[in-house]
This record gives C-alpha cells, sequence and structure tokens, in this order.
C-alpha cells in the first residue's frame, strides 16, 4: 500500500505575531512545529504501513527550512519525503495551496491513500484536505478516526456529532484524521540517524505540470485585507451580599436583560 501524508509546519501558535503591514505570519524567531494533527495521519500512515506494508511519502509546502519537519516526519517511520518550495508559492490561500499540492503528487507514482490532518492550528479552515481530494477527483472522507483496507476498498470510521459514520470507499481514496485516531509515536534513534542522512527532493513550480497563475498570492481569490484586535468592551457589575443573596440579584439581571 502506498500512502502520501501531506503535512505543514506551523509557528507554535503561542509565539505567534502578525506583521501589519503585510498581514501575514511572523516566522523569523518563532519556533516551527509538525501542525498537531498531520502527526496523527502520520501516525495513520505509518500504523497502516506496520499493518499492510507498502510504503509512506511526506509532503510539505513552505520556505525551505520546512525541511526539518520532513525530517522529523522520517524519524517517525516515513519512507520518503519531498518539499515544495518557491518564492512563487508565497501568500497561497486555502485553494492556492491545494492546487499546488495537487500539481506535486500527480508527479508521483500510483498511490492507494491520501491523508492529511483534520486542519492546520494556523488557518483552523480544514479545507486544504478536501480541496486536493476535488483536484484530483478522489473519494474523501473528512474527521476519520479508523481505516482499515480490504482488497481495494478502505473502510472508514468518521466521527460525527452524534458518533460516527462507517463509510467503505474505492483506492485511491483520500482522508482527513482526527487527533482522536491515536496518540503519535516518538522518533526512535536509528530512524532519527536515518532521516538526518536522508536525501529530500526538492521541488520548484517549474518541476509541477500545474498553471504557475494559480499558485501562491497571484493564484488565490482570498485575500487578507485588514487585521485589527476588536475592542474590548468591560461592562462590568459586582454582585455583593451572602450566597443566596448573590444568587437572587443574579438571576434578576439575566432575567432584566432576557438571557433567561
Amino acid at each position: 500500500m502506498n500512502i502520501v501524508v501531506c503535512i505543514k509546519q506551523v509557528p507554535d501558535t503561542d509565539k505567534v505575531t502578525i506583521d501589519r503591514e503585510t498581514n501575514r505570519l511572523n516566522r523569523a524567531g518563532v519556533p516551527s512545529i509538525i501542525n498537531p494533527f498531520d502527526e496523527n495521519a502520520l501516525e495513520m500512515a505509518v500504523g497502516l504501513k506496520e499493518k499492510y506494508g507498502g510504503k509512506v511519502t511526506v509532503l510539505t509546502m513552505g520556505p525551505p527550512q520546512a525541511e526539518s519537519a520532513l525530517r522529523d516526519a522520517l524519524a517517525v517511520g516515513a519512507d520518503e519525503a519531498v518539499l515544495l518550495t518557491d518564492k512563487k508559492f508565497a501568500g497561497a490561500d486555502t485553494w492556492a495551496t491545494s492546487y499546488t499540492l495537487s500539481g506535486a503528487i500527480r508527479k508521483f507514482e500510483a498511490f492507494d491513500l491520501l491523508l492529511f490532518g483534520k486542519q492546520a492550528v494556523d488557518g483552523d479552515t480544514a479545507q486544504v484536505g478536501p480541496g486536493v481530494a476535488r483536484y484530483l477527483d478522489l473519494p474523501m472522507v473528512t474527521y476519520a478516526r479508523e481505516i482499515e483496507a480490504d482488497d481495494g476498498t478502505f473502510r472508514v470510521k468518521q466521527v460525527t456529532e452524534d458518533g460516527y459514520d462507517v463509510w467503505d470507499v474505492p483506492a485511491p481514496a483520500a482522508c482527513t484524521v482526527v487527533k482522536e485516531a491515536n496518540t503519535p509515536r516518538m522518533p526512535s534513534l536509528k530512524l532519527k540517524m536515518r532521516a538526518k542522512k536522508a536525501d529530500i527532493p526538492v521541488w520548484s513550480a517549474d518541476d509541477l505540470e500545474a498553471d504557475s497563475e494559480k499558485m501562491g498570492l497571484k493564484g488565490s481569490p482570498t485575500k487578507v485585507v485588514k487585521i485589527f484586535r476588536p475592542p474590548v468592551k468591560m461592562n462590568k457589575e459586582k454582585l455583593e451580599g451572602e450566597p443566596s443573596e448573590m444568587a437572587t440579584k443574579l438571576i434578576h439581571r439575566l432575567k432584566e436583560r432576557k438571557l433567561l
């Protein structure tokens, strides 16, 4: 079974800031990590490889330093990795990102399963996985918790608000993976040494059989035009007295505002 996992290197969200001039994330000096949900997709892929055999290829689009995320992925069991990096990719929204990733995936040899994390913690859109699947005309199941393979078909358990649904989809297929699916493993020393020495191909826009006008900021129909901090309204009222008195006052205030 050949599995492709798309990951994203994201800034540590506890330390991120926004450039007010460009409306983009300030990445300089901010620690970068693999998007946590992508770690669950990667663990799912490695687990399936161990169960059914095959190969796991990891793909990311980002600046040159995103190579470190790919080496981290190799250190937990991925077999190969590819880095997409080019100034033409900069500023891409989810539409342009999906288009670019799909162009790279078309260059891979035949694969059976395409996996993504549920969403990225820096954007929270959950759009790239379904977008790539649409460009590649693949059946897509979002919020996958379990995946099993059986004779060219994947049985996917999909998390819903009320429990879960079970879908049978033909290969090749695509899924986004939820955090509840597994606990990502720690890298082994042996794999870390292999990852450190691994040759990671770097592809630019010219390497893809795709339209550069549909990539990056130029190919993005959505753009951030303004970033601002919403005003904080502090209309506070302090209730005093015995607990029963304060509870009565609180109920009265809520009823006055028609909240009860």
